[in-house]
């Protein structure tokens, strides 16, 4: 099997497992659209520091529940078998971890953004800063799930895995915070946001390259 062969494989049965599995999905989102919910009822109807805290708020709701998401990327694989066989069938692993990462983002990462406009209302979000906050977060979101997968393979198999994968992500996932929210808030204050998404797609560029062999040799690692 080729290599493309081999990562439209792995996306079209990451698919129908998540078909399978909607609850796994459906919590992700839940949480995301609950806690972006919750601060306007905390802070009340100020309009003024709704619109200011509101992509804080967005881009930390999602940076957390990429996290939920995490844990669940290769554990189903890795307790039934699966990933057993996948590295003993000889096919490129870094395909196979390639499709599962875009079939996880076409699940989780592209619902959250959908989702955004909606809550953005809630936050009085000027409309003319909505483009960019889509934006930042269909560049900062495979960042997310591309570092998250390095932590989760390294991880995979212990006790304390979800823990420490969060312990793990946090750290790195600070960066893109700040460039995403403050892309956004750039646009929201008459400045270019050109200079942050730049950097995003550097770094969605970086990591689109880098996660699949990191990861597979990670998961090498971990199985072995």
């Amino acid at each position: 099997m080729t290599e493309f062969g081999t990562l439209a494989w792995a996306l079209r049965r990451d698919l129908r497992l998540a078909l399978r599995r909607r609850s796994d999905a459906l919590n992700v989102l839940g949480f995301f659209a609950l806690a972006c919910s919750m601060f306007p009822l905390a802070v009340g109807p100020q309009r003024e520091w709704l619109t200011r805290i509101g992509p804080g708020v967005i881009w930390v709701a999602a940076l957390l529940a990429s996290l939920l998401a995490l844990p669940r990327l290769f554990e189903h694989d890795h307790t039934d078998g699966t990933l057993d066989a996948m590295i003993a069938s000889g096919r490129p692993l870094p395909m196979v971890v390639a499709g599962k990462l875009i079939a996880a983002w076409l699940v989780t990462g592209l619902p959250l953004i959908v989702l955004t406009p909606v809550l953005a209302v809630a936050f009085s979000m000027p409309m003319h800063a909505l483009p960019v906050m889509l934006a930042s977060l269909a560049l900062g979101t495979p960042i997310l799930l591309g570092l998250g997968a390095i932590a989760g393979a390294l991880t995979l198999g212990l006790k304390a895995g979800p823990t420490l994968v969060t312990l793990l992500c946090l750290p790195l996932y600070v960066p893109v915070l700040v460039f995403g929210a403050g892309a956004v808030e750039a646009q929201a204050s008459g400045l270019s946001p050109s200079a942050h998404l730049a950097l995003l797609a550097a770094g969605m560029l970086v990591v689109a390259i880098a996660a699949p062999p990191v990861a597979a040799q990670a998961l090498r690692i971990s199985v072995e």
